[in-house]
């Protein structure tokens, strides 16, 4: 089976021969095709006068042009840049493109249709440093593990072309051209296969709010990619909204759709939608989710994950089915800062939002996923932040301990391990992995690793010594970093050692801590996959929710999975509510005993006590099933 794109952007291959090269640089009266037969290196360029059409088109047809040939636009200036659409650059962002053949890989997974969301247990993963080695080759050794473990989707960090040889990503410069510090197109798409050849969903993360700081030559080759009127922390908005904008718009959405249906990827995570300037509608994070929703969703299970601070519950509405109008699910950073507050007690900067009675926070999220859903932030000055969401079903709301953001921002890398009294982290993890939202582990959380994941890069000397200084800097309003003495204890973002410190060390999962923690997790998401998964649709919904002093009870009714054998429901279907009861005390903690089927229990008495009691030592779980059938 093939698998193409067709686009309007870039160099395509034509079924008779040759390649058609396409440019949109409205504002360019000329734009000269360089090619090199071949990789380049003997100097054989030749220059082919590009045809200026109709809409600010560029466009070259060239007969003898094929796969592996290397292309350049040189502009009316003389600037030599890359194609903004190039699907591949091996020699880095600021080199050559080159022509790539998507038809000859020849995929092996056509009976692969996806997962339903339901069955999502996320693993975020940053490819450069989740083995030693760094590639894609080495992640794919690594995904039968994952799979064994439980997990079921792997979420990548971005890998659109970034300049140097490290980068967490989100300093793409070139969307279409995989990094190739990780590999060639051919290497990504055999990752995927093999992904899904153990049952694994992959998604993307996609940077669509802004390009990165070095190696973009839009505005010198295309300044209507920008629109001044909207500014945003990286200078002028890309253009979703102002004149010229419907190309731009069709370049992202060409974007996402090349993902899906070139490389078969499994879904999108749309970075901070919240930065996006666009004010037209339907917006274009709306018009992502319905190009492939109408699109390669028609076929397969395609999944769009927003991360976005504005906890828009719009985006992420149901039609009459409980099919997503918009986006599946978003990540939600409201759990995860209530229970950093509560695991940890550190209040600083947004945290402050959540200091107040953080086991409350905790269990609003899990009741209910957002916290903030209209009322006022403090740390935003009193501005209202949400919008109303116990609504949606639980499982639009992907929930975690940790990610690449909220550990590679501290000015050491440490994870929530390192941070945490690990009991009662292991009770709020408990509760993310047995809770009717999706969960996400970050790589290594599943084993409590230890190594930190750090900020880096590798940027050119003068942008590599601003960002330096710009991190320290920042940093500096922290007490603990008043000094320059202690700011410059801050890891070099692009010193090698920096990048070299946040790889994993799988070997340390057969320490005694690890083994455990390992374990502990392979448990909660078998508990998950056996007892709970099939019950968690979209008519799952929190049925109450309390603090019992430091305890936190949850109960949650959920969905009722009985089929007869010709797949028609029966008639006696199993109805079922989890219990789920977690101390966060210092000490024990005796709570009513919850009712129903023990389906897992940690540090607490294995039957009841007098009077149907629960002792839970700290960091104590129980999570019962209570199961009943009507008729």
């Amino acid at each position: 089976m093939k698998r193409v794109h067709a686009m309007p952007f870039g160099a395509e291959l034509l079924e008779a021969g040759g390649v058609r090269f396409r440019l949109w640089a409205p504002s360019l009266p000329q734009v000269v095709l360089e090619l090199a037969r071949g990789d380049g290196d003997g100097g054989s360029w030749q220059d082919h006068a590009m045809q200026r059409l109709e809409g600010g088109w560029h466009e070259a047809t060239l007969p003898h042009a094929a796969a592996g040939d290397r292309y350049r636009l040189r502009l009316p200036d003389g600037l030599r840049v890359p194609d903004p659409a190039s699907r591949r650059n091996p020699d880095d962002v600021h080199g050559p493109s080159e022509v790539v053949d998507p038809r000859a890989h020849d995929w092996t997974d056509d009976s692969w249709t996806g997962r339903p969301w339901n069955e999502a247990v996320v693993y975020e993963l940053h490819l450069g440093t989740f083995t030693p080695q760094g590639t894609l080759a080495a992640a794919g050794d690594r995904l039968a593990d994952l799979a064994e473990l439980g997990i079921t989707a792997v979420e990548l960090m971005p890998i659109a072309d970034f300049p140097g040889r490290r980068n967490w990503g989100y300093d793409g410069v070139l969307p279409f051209a995989p990094d190739t510090s990780y590999g060639t197109p051919e290497d990504l798409k055999c990752f995927v296969e093999r992904a899904h050849g153990l049952g694994l969903m992959v998604l993307l993360d996609v940077v669509y709010n802004h390009f990165g700081p070095e190696g973009n030559y839009l505005h010198a080759c295309c300044p209507e990619f920008f629109n001044a009127a909207h500014q945003t922390p990286w200078g002028a908005a890309i253009n979703f909204d102002g004149p010229e904008a419907r190309t731009v718009r069709d370049f992202f959405v060409h974007n996402a759709l090349y993902w899906i249906e070139e490389y078969g990827f499994d879904g999108l995570r749309l970075d901070a939608v919240h930065a996006i300037r666009d004010d037209s509608r339907p917006g274009i994070v709306e018009e992502i989710c319905s190009a492939l929703r109408q699109g390669p969703g028609r076929l397969r299970q395609v999944h769009v994950v927003l991360e976005n601070d504005l906890n828009e519950a719009h985006r992420l509405e149901r039609d009459a089915e409980g099919e997503p109008l918009a986006a599946t699910a978003q990540w939600n950073d409201d759990l995860h800062h209530a229970a950093h507050v509560l695991l940890t007690g550190e209040a600083d900067g947004y945290y402050a939002d959540y200091a107040q009675r953080p086991i409350e926070q905790f269990g609003l999220a899990l009741a209910q996923g957002f916290i903030y859903s209209g009322q006022p932030s403090d740390f935003r000055g009193g501005e209202p932040r949400g919008e109303p969401c116990t609504h949606l079903p639980l499982g639009a709301f992907v929930s975690f301990l940790q990610t690449h953001d909220q550990v590679g921002n501290r000015a050491f890398g440490e994870r929530i391990d390192a941070l945490a009294d690990p009991a009662r982290l292991l009770a709020a993890r408990s509760c993310v992995l047995l809770s009717p939202h999706t969960p996400m582990l970050f790589m290594g959380e599943e084993y409590a690793a230890t190594t930190p994941f750090q900020f880096f890069c590798d940027f050119g000397p003068e942008l590599a010594a601003a960002v330096t200084a710009g991190r320290r800097s920042e940093f500096g309003r922290f007490a603990s970093f008043g000094d320059q003495a202690a700011q410059a204890r801050i890891p070099d973002p692009n010193d090698e050692a920096t990048f070299a410190a946040s790889r994993l060390d799988s070997a340390e999962r057969e320490a005694p801590t690890q083994a455990q923690a390992l374990a502990l997790t392979r448990e909660l998401l078998r508990v998950r996959r056996v007892e709970l998964t099939p019950r968690f649709g979209a008519g799952c919904r929190t049925h109450q929710w309390s603090c019992e002093g430091d305890a936190l009870r949850l109960v949650w009714q959920l969905d009722a999975p009985g089929t007869d054998a010709d797949g028609a429901p029966d008639g006696k279907v199993p109805q079922a509510f989890l219990h789920l009861v977690a101390n966060f005390g210092r000490g024990d903690a005796e709570l009513a005993w919850p009712p129903g089927r023990v389906i897992h229990l940690r540090h607490g008495d294995a039957s009841p006590a007098p009077g149907n009691m629960l002792r839970l030592a700290s960091g104590g779980v129980c999570a019962a099933l209570e199961e009943f059938v009507d008729g």
